[in-house]
């Protein structure tokens, strides 16, 4: 377990790095000079994404040497185990809206320690919204607290949703988005995030890599939401998962929809 002296000199790092990689992102939505595609043709990478990640990747390096790093851009050094201090790098979440709307993306970094939470920071990059913290610290939008989730009902509240699972009728959200009060699509896992820890919504359910919900989850639990896997499992910090974050009230319906 990290002392609070340990989780403080994270957590000034971290958001001063988060700050570095906006400041150089606003320009870069002008200067986008490559894209290429992943796994599909919404599934962009761009040069800034490269960018700014081994901006991240050399601070990290230089600061915590012996830490690991699991990055969205670099595939070849991803962890295998979670011993130590793990940072999950995600240089810019949601890269088709900063190529094709140049707004509503994210920069987020999670911090881990032998598995368990340390810190979590999500900038909202065009916003300059900075959000950080943690159990230990609590969780701040810039420099004010925000306090804890009003734990309200599925019936009462929007969710965040993946526009994959929604059109597909994955893990029935149709059924799910018709108990609540509707669904919203952002396209960006850490913006729908910011949705939650403002009290916007109360839940969001999509299937996420690591570096998507590494930090999110740290910040949403802080703050009395549940997290966890859509079938119920544990998660796993090393591999993708159908992930769902909460109130506790929404997760109750939530859990009796999902394969009714």
């Amino acid at each position: 377990m990290m002392s609070k002296t340990e989780v403080l000199e994270i957590a000034g790092n971290v958001t001063s790095w988060l700050i570095e990689a906006g400041d150089k992102l606003r320009p870069g939505v002008n200067h986008i000079s490559k894209v290429d595609t992943k796994s599909s043709r919404n599934d962009l990478v761009t040069n800034e994404d490269v960018s700014i990640e081994k901006l991240l990747d050399g601070h990290i390096r230089q600061t915590y040497p012996d830490a690991q790093i699991m990055g969205e851009e670099n595939k070849a050094e991803r962890p295998q185990n979670l011993h130590g201090l793990v940072f999950f790098v995600d240089p810019i979440d949601g890269t088709l809206n900063f190529v094709r709307k140049h707004d509503c993306f994210a920069s987020m970094i999670g911090v881990y320690y032998d598995g368990e939470p340390v810190f979590g920071g999500i900038l909202d990059v065009m916003n300059k919204d900075l959000y950080w913290g943690g159990s230990l610290l609590g969780v701040y939008r810039n420099d004010v607290k925000l306090d804890a989730v009003a734990d309200c009902p599925l019936a009462d509240g929007l969710i965040g949703a993946s526009w994959r699972q929604l059109f597909t009728n994955r893990f029935n959200l149709g059924t799910i988005g018709y108990h609540a009060s509707g669904v919203r699509i952002l396209g960006s896992a850490g913006l729908e995030f910011v949705q939650l820890l403002n009290g916007r919504h109360v839940g969001y359910v999509s299937t996420l890599n690591p570096w998507d919900f590494a930090a999110g989850s740290i910040l949403a639990e802080a703050l009395g939401f549940e997290t966890g896997s859509v079938s119920g499992y544990r998660l796993s910090l090393l591999r993708p998962a159908d992930y769902v974050v909460m109130t506790p009230n929404a997760m109750k319906t939530f859990r009796k929809l999902a394969y009714a």
